[in-house]
């Protein structure tokens, strides 16, 4: 059993080559569709160092596990800075 996921951009510090700004979004579907939200591209980059959260982040788990802690993912550039907020959904 697997939750939606949206991920929305929270900030950007500096300058985000994808193009992201805040209220920004894209959706995982069934722990294996990804849904382009606003706008409709996804950056490869962030994505690639989210997937294994975000594999985790989608099962339901025991309350205790880590992964239900996390609430925020930041892509992996470090001088330009986007946060996305993790926010779990039933499925629709």
């Amino acid at each position: 059993m697997y939750y939606d996921i949206k991920c929305t951009v929270k900030s950007v510090a500096g300058y985000c080559s994808a193009g992201y700004k805040p209220g920004d979004f894209f959706v995982i579907r069934d722990g294996l569709m990804i849904e382009a939200g606003n706008p409709k591209g996804i950056c490869l980059y962030a994505l690639a160092a989210f997937l294994p959260y975000l594999s985790a982040y989608g099962r339901k788990t025991d309350p205790g596990d880590w992964i239900n802690m996390k609430k925020e993912l930041q892509c992996p550039d470090n001088d330009n800075t986007v946060i996305f907020t993790l926010e779990r959904r039933e499925k629709t």
